[in-house]
């Protein structure tokens, strides 16, 4: 996973903990796993506008 091994990503999990703290951990998680959300649903609408339709295609 990005060539990282197991004792980097519990390095990171323990400075992740000492700079917020466990009581802000589970807002974080939600408020990334929110905006991950918000940017695919934008992804996904700007590759609709940006492809024709294919009904329109057949027509011309």
């Amino acid at each position: 996973m990005f060539g990282l091994g197991y004792q980097e990503l519990l390095i990171i999990l323990v400075i992740v903990l000492i700079l917020f703290g466990a009581n802000r951990l589970p807002e974080l998680a939600r408020s990334l796993g929110s905006s991950v959300k918000e940017f695919k649903k934008g992804v996904n609408e700007a590759q609709k506008e940006d492809t024709p339709k294919r009904d329109d295609e057949k027509k011309v």
